[in-house]
């Protein structure tokens, strides 16, 4: 009997296999043909593993032939005894890190923090520390959370943070994010709230979803918006052409997006405006105001970091050389965040200025940048 890799059953190739977690040891059967390389060979065994997974493993010595270490060139003999162990990363995880907070607002259901730019809000691929949740679990001296949790082992309380939707929904998709409600981009600062326990987090869930929570932020765009003031429309969804942004799509392509704005800042080439949410999606004010053409001045993503405007080159370059270096991320701010209590139905509202280099950079655009 033949198979092919993908539908690979060991007893196919009379192979003599076992497994004991993420080791594989195999027997080559005496009717092995062909001298195949062990990197093809082993793909048989773990189909689940790419071929560039399965080298890297190789050489990093986690294979050995007969006992002893072999290139991913090495034909597979029959007879041979072949030890696989295949890398794997550590499961996703969170545990309380000493970082500091600006904590706006906190009671026993939910805080208000203020996120610096440049905080990733939750673990995830590439960000494995240093996030928003490790600082709040310092905060809250709460529990280690990781993806590979059963769901229920731990409680809000022994957290210190909700635990609704915390886990990932998929071994597809290691994501730890207890407490976290909503999001900001890793290069956005500004406020956020986040739930200490479980029934603050669906009622304030739902407040997102209704799109009745008050959410503004403050932006430095290129250019000046025409008419200043105004609404925003369009589907959001994965650029076609770079998959790694989002632009506006045809509505069958994305997920609708309303954005409203008013100009309150007038500069040579760049204006201060305020951006009130309708919806929520990824980079939806980035998109929006990219597809405008005015994108947000530094935004190294939607080509806020080259000048759109005015005079090029010369003393203006270096002086927005400087800009950049000052604010290498979005000059985009959350100043004001306004919910109801999911407990005690208290209407609250929250504003905080943006953060020094934000208004570093909006003095020196002011005084400074239609030179």
């Amino acid at each position: 009997m033949t198979a092919t890799p993908d539908a690979f059953d060991p007893t196919d190739y009379d192979a003599d296999v076992t497994r004991e977690g993420s080791v594989v040891e195999v027997g080559v059967p005496p009717s092995q043909t062909g001298e195949p390389r062990i990197d093809k060979y082993l793909t048989r065994f773990y189909p689940q593993a790419s071929r560039t997974k399965i080298q890297r493993s190789i050489k990093k010595g986690h294979v050995r032939v007969n006992g002893e270490a072999v290139q991913k060139s090495y034909g597979v003999q029959p007879g041979d005894e072949i030890v696989f162990r295949l890398i794997r990363k550590p499961p996703m995880a969170a545990e309380a890190e000493p970082i500091p907070l600006d904590i706006v607002y906190e009671d026993e259901d939910l805080l208000v923090v203020n996120k610096p730019a440049g905080m990733v809000v939750h673990p995830a691929p590439g960000h494995r520390s240093g996030t928003l949740v490790h600082a709040l679990l310092h905060h809250v001296d709460g529990e280690a959370v990781a993806a590979d949790d059963d769901p229920g082992a731990a409680s809000d309380e022994q957290v210190g943070l909700s635990m609704v939707n915390a886990l990932p929904d998929s071994p597809d998709h290691p994501i730890v994010r207890p407490g976290i409600v909503h999001r900001l981009d890793k290069g956005t600062s500004g406020l956020l709230v986040v739930a200490k326990r479980d029934r603050a987090h669906q009622p304030l869930a739902e407040q997102f979803k209704a799109h009745t929570v008050d959410r503004r932020y403050r932006a430095l765009v290129w250019g000046h918006l025409d008419p200043p003031s105004g609404t925003i429309r369009g589907a959001i969804g994965r650029d076609p052409h770079h998959r790694q942004r989002m632009a506006v799509v045809p509505e069958a392509d994305g997920k609708s997006a309303v954005t409203h704005y008013e100009t309150v800042e007038h500069h040579a080439h760049t204006s201060v405006v305020t951006f009130r949410l309708e919806t929520g999606r990824t980079h939806q004010i980035r998109v929006h105001t990219s597809h405008r053409h005015h994108p947000i001045v530094g935004d190294p993503k939607y080509g806020g970091q080259a000048i759109r405007y005015g005079p090029q080159g010369g003393e203006r370059q270096s002086f927005f050389d400087r800009v950049f270096d000052t604010m290498a991320h979005p000059a985009l701010h959350a100043y004001r965040l306004g919910f109801t209590h999911p407990t005690t139905g208290e209407s609250l509202h929250f504003e905080a200025d943006p953060p020094a280099e934000w208004r570093a950079v909006h003095d020196q655009l002011r005084d400074r940048g239609g030179r």
